[in-house]
C-alpha cells in the first residue's frame, strides 16, 4: 500500500512538473501555437478523414500563421463544465494525460459575470485564466421541415409537432419548462444535434433546435430545399444571444495582446465571414465591431 502510495504522489507530481506555462517568448522561440479545440464539435472543430476541420481550427491556423508560428492543436474532450476545461487545458493541466497546457482555448463565452464569478470563500473561480477577443456571436435556432410543418411563427405552432434536442442541452430544458410544459412532451432526445437533425429527415420530428452554428452548418450539408430556418423568439428562455472568444493563462497577457490585435484584422477585413460562409455558417459581429 505504501508503495502505491509513494507511486501515485510520483505521477501526480511528474504530471504537475510536464504543466508548465510557455511565456511569449518562448511560444516564439519554439515557433509553434497550442490551442485546446474542442473534440468532434461540428462546424466549429472536429476531424474529418483524419484531418482537423472547423471554423474554430481555421481560425486557429489563421492566427497562428499571423504570428508567424506552426498550429498545434490539442484535442479536448468537453468536461461538466466550463471550469473543468479551463483548469485541464490552460492552468494545471490534466494529471490522467501528459500534463502539456494549451497555449490558447477558443470556443470560452465572452462574459463579464462568467469571468468576475466567485466560489463559496468569495475567490475568483477563474483568477487564473484571461478571457479576451471576442469573435463572433452565437444564439439558438430552430429548423424545421416543411413538408410536414408549414412555419413557426412562435414556439406555440411546435404544440403538435415532435422536436429533436441534443440530450441535456438547454434546449433540451427549455422544451420542458417554457410555457409551463407547453412543449415538454414533443422533445424527443438524441445523443448529439447531427443524430437529431437525420432523425428530422428521416420523419422521425418535425423540428430540431440547436446552436445556430450548428444548424447553418446541417442544412448546409443536407441541400435539401424543403428544410428551413425558424425566425421565431423563444420567451422566457433567459440570455438568448451571446459572445465567444478565447482563454490563455493570466501570466500570458503579451500573447492575448498579439492575437487580439491579428483577431481584429481578420474581423474587420472581412476574412473571418468568409471563413464563416465556407461551412455554410452566418456570421455575425461581436458587439464591439458593430
Amino acid at each position: 500500500m505504501r508503495r502505491l502510495i509513494l507511486l501515485s504522489a510520483l505521477l501526480l507530481c511528474l504530471g504537475t512538473a510536464q504543466a508548465q506555462v510557455r511565456d511569449y517568448d518562448r511560444i516564439m522561440e519554439e515557433g509553434v501555437l497550442r490551442v485546446a479545440l474542442y473534440q468532434d464539435f461540428p462546424p466549429y472543430s472536429y476531424e474529418q478523414d483524419g484531418q482537423p476541420r472547423g471554423v474554430d481550427y481555421e481560425l486557429a491556423k489563421a492566427l497562428a500563421e499571423g504570428l508567424g508560428l506552426t498550429l498545434q492543436v490539442i484535442w479536448a474532450p468537453p468536461g461538466e463544465k466550463l471550469d473543468d476545461d479551463l483548469r485541464d487545458y490552460i492552468w494545471r493541466g490534466r494529471v490522467t494525460a501528459q500534463g502539456e497546457l494549451a497555449d490558447l482555448m477558443l470556443r470560452v463565452p465572452y462574459d463579464r459575470d462568467y469571468a468576475q464569478m466567485r466560489n463559496e470563500l468569495g475567490e475568483l473561480v477563474n483568477e487564473r485564466v484571461v478571457m479576451f477577443g471576442p469573435y463572433q456571436r452565437e444564439r439558438w435556432q430552430l429548423a424545421f421541415d416543411r413538408r410536414r410543418l408549414a412555419e413557426v411563427p412562435s414556439i406555440n405552432a411546435l404544440q403538435t409537432h415532435p422536436i429533436g434536442v441534443e440530450v441535456d442541452s438547454v434546449p433540451s430544458f427549455y422544451l420542458s419548462s417554457a410555457r409551463e410544459g407547453l412543449l415538454r412532451s414533443q422533445a424527443r432526445h438524441y445523443p448529439s444535434p447531427t443524430l437529431a437533425f437525420a432523425a428530422m429527415r428521416a420523419g422521425e420530428v418535425d423540428a430540431v433546435m440547436a446552436l445556430r452554428g450548428e444548424v447553418d452548418w446541417l442544412l448546409h450539408e443536407a441541400h435539401d430545399p424543403k428544410l428551413a430556418l425558424a425566425e421565431n423568439a423563444y420567451p422566457d428562455m433567459g440570455r438568448q444571444i451571446w459572445e465567444i472568444g478565447m482563454a490563455v493563462h493570466e501570466s500570458n497577457r503579451q500573447l492575448a495582446y498579439a492575437l487580439e490585435e491579428q483577431l481584429e484584422n481578420m474581423i474587420l477585413d472581412g476574412s473571418l465571414e468568409r471563413l464563416y460562409a465556407r461551412y455554410g455558417l452566418r456570421y455575425e459581429k461581436p458587439e464591439q465591431y458593430q
